[in-house]
């Protein structure tokens, strides 16, 4: 059922249930879903190398970071960041799946985790929100969404960030991955959170995108294929859990979840070093707990700062042949 077809009364109910905050449960995406294909593509080719001093490095990446979807869990994600800013570890470069390809634009364009911070616990849904005009494809047009992305990068595009960044979508028509290096970031961040369902499709270079934890729910495979020598995962997407499953939008993120689970796992293999921030006692569809999904991120990554230098420090060595 369409956006344009719920009464008012029912598109407001709908929209307290699916959240606020980020709009990470309506824009951030799902935490996981059904397995990949083997084919993978981009809906663009790679980007010319930036002249000096603009855009992000085009030299071989020492580390990477690939931010996996989990919706609401996705706050964990700006506490991560924070914790490894507060290191002074940044990596060479981001590739993010929905809610990962949300905070993760933000973050790659040049915002610091404070700035992500602080725009996610104030946001609100009517900046998001674009029922009206999403049609019979879905419940939001995802218009929305990319505008507020566009303006919290001053227009930048992916091209142009400051970090290299990669968001992973998904073609609705042929299964295959599409990994998004260039063009505007809210079109790229909306492609990659589009739950199929909920969000219309976002087209891209002709081809319909939705959300890419369809095919990579923690995208270090693709983050590895990056070049970087290091690749450290955060992994948002707790086990799903017997609780009440109140409404359409929460049916959905739970089968999302109980399909995809087995595939972030697999994709875990590709990373060095994975992160699970203890988010499982909220779902993925709780904005209530926003702030302690930050703190939850932050203190995982606190933990793991010791062997993550001690990572980081591995390939150097090897490279002096000490």
């Amino acid at each position: 059922m369409s956006g344009d077809m719920l009464p008012r009364s029912s598109r407001r109910a709908w929209m307290q249930q699916a959240g606020t905050g980020l709009g990470l449960a309506v824009l951030g995406g799902a935490a996981v879903a059904a397995p990949a294909p083997a084919t993978t593509s981009t809906a663009a080719p790679a980007p010319a190398p930036a002249a000096a001093g603009q855009g992000a490095s085009v030299a071989k990446p020492r580390w990477a970071l690939a931010l996996g979807g989990g919706s609401a869990r996705g706050f964990a994600h700006i506490g991560v960041l924070k914790s490894l800013d507060q290191a002074g570890l940044r990596p060479d470069v981001v590739v993010g799946t929905s809610a990962g390809a949300l905070i993760g634009a933000l973050y790659a364009s040049g915002l610091s985790p404070w700035q992500i911070e602080e725009v996610a616990l104030r946001i609100k849904d009517v900046e998001i929100a674009d029922f009206a005009s999403a049609g019979k494809r879905g419940m939001l047009a995802g218009e929305a969404l990319a505008r507020v992305v566009n303006d919290l990068v001053k227009g930048a595009r992916l091209e142009q960030f400051k970090t290299r960044f990669v968001a992973v979508s998904t073609d609705l028509k042929t299964g295959e991955m599409v990994l998004l290096r260039q063009g505007p970031a809210g079109e790229a961040v909306r492609a990659s959170c589009s739950i199929p369902g909920v969000f219309v499709p976002t087209e891209v270079n002709g081809r319909e995108l939705v959300d890419g934890g369809l095919v990579a729910p923690l995208p270090a495979r693709v983050a590895r294929q990056q070049g970087a020598d290091m690749v450290l995962a955060v992994d948002i997407a707790a086990r799903p859990k017997r609780h009440d499953l109140n409404g359409l939008y929460e049916v959905v993120l739970q089968s999302f979840e109980i399909m995809g689970r087995a595939l972030a796992d697999q994709d875990a293999a590709n990373a060095d070093m994975v992160i699970r921030p203890d988010t499982g006692a909220w779902s993925s569809s709780d904005f209530s707990a926003r702030r302690e999904m930050i703190q939850a991120g932050y203190e995982a990554t606190q933990r793991a700062l010791p062997e993550i230098r001690k990572r980081l420090e591995a390939p150097r060595k090897l490279k002096a042949g000490l």
